[in-house]
């Protein structure tokens, strides 16, 4: 297993986001997009959170499964929201003494059902960073979320940028949530630079094979999703297969755009399923996945 620091200095790297499966159903098609995806030789994968830590045990045993199992490079998504300093401290530590070496350190969400609207012991993901580069030292490479259009909580883009830059002024690199619009990646970028930080920030894709869930998953993120594409998608919404071929051609292209402007990775939301990320991948010149 590797660093995904060390991964970022050795070239562009490559990488697909999985969330732990609820259903048999899921875990079904989670392991045969884990058997698909393999063959592209990803840099690493990571295991989402569930809000509150809903996924805790689950997320846990997935990312053991694929550092045991596999050949495949986890990386751990871990949230503060609804749990202790403690708690926080033991999980990281379990995460360091099982051989896991990468985490994403997240503020999160709290449940849905909470009606008290969870708790933060540590109320910054800047704390989880810290927390983890205490538990973990060298051993962990520690990544943070960014959001190219800001944070949809943020009080004002400027507030979200020095936000960023101070978690990275902590923490090994970012990855953002997924964007359609390769121009505010590399805004996001040019703020970053004239803040002094210059950490590597893995670009966020996600294809669209279902326009109706991408655009509630854009509401949710914050994330504006172009009328034109909209329209576009919308036109032939019915039929699955052009919704994808689409969605797969526009990835493709903001892809390339987002690799020559210097992005130093990609990193796919490929929701469990393997059909969009593999089109795309054959559709660009990628390297293998990086080494230290």
């Amino acid at each position: 297993m590797a660093r995904i620091h060390d991964l970022l200095a050795g070239g562009v790297t490559t990488s697909f986001e999985f969330f732990p499966p609820k259903t048999d159903e899921g875990e079904a098609r989670l392991r045969q997009a884990l058997r698909e995806l393999e063959p592209l030789h990803p840099s690493y994968v990571s295991v989402t959170y569930g809000a509150g830590g809903s996924t805790r045990e689950r997320t846990h045993r997935l990312v053991l499964d694929l550092l045991r199992d596999t050949p495949l490079n986890p990386m751990a998504h871990l949230t503060s929201v609804s749990h202790s300093r403690d708690e926080l401290a033991d999980l990281l530590a379990r995460y360091r003494d099982e051989g896991v070496q990468n985490i994403l350190a997240l503020r999160g969400d709290p449940p849905r059902d909470d009606d008290a609207g969870g708790f933060w012991e540590l109320p910054l993901a800047l704390d989880l960073v810290e927390l983890a580069k205490e538990v973990g030292g060298e051993r962990f490479s520690v990544g943070v979320a960014a959001h190219p259009e800001g944070h949809p909580l943020a009080r004002s883009l400027a507030d979200d940028r020095r936000n960023l830059a101070a978690k990275l002024a902590i923490a090994d690199f970012a990855v953002t949530q997924f964007f359609f619009r390769t121009e505010d990646y590399l805004r996001m970028m040019d703020d970053l630079d004239r803040l002094g930080c210059d950490k590597p920030v893995v670009a966020g894709v996600m294809p669209v094979t279902n326009v109706r869930q991408i655009q509630r998953f854009a509401e949710l993120s914050g994330a504006a999703f172009p009328p034109d594409l909209a329209e576009r998608l919308l036109a032939v919404e019915d039929d699955a297969a052009e919704v994808r071929r689409i969605g797969v051609e526009v990835a493709s292209e903001m892809c390339q755009q987002l690799l020559d402007a210097g992005a130093p990775g990609l990193h796919f939301y490929t929701l469990n399923r393997s059909t969009a990320t593999r089109e795309i991948h054959a559709n660009l010149d990628l390297p293998q996945a990086a080494t230290p």
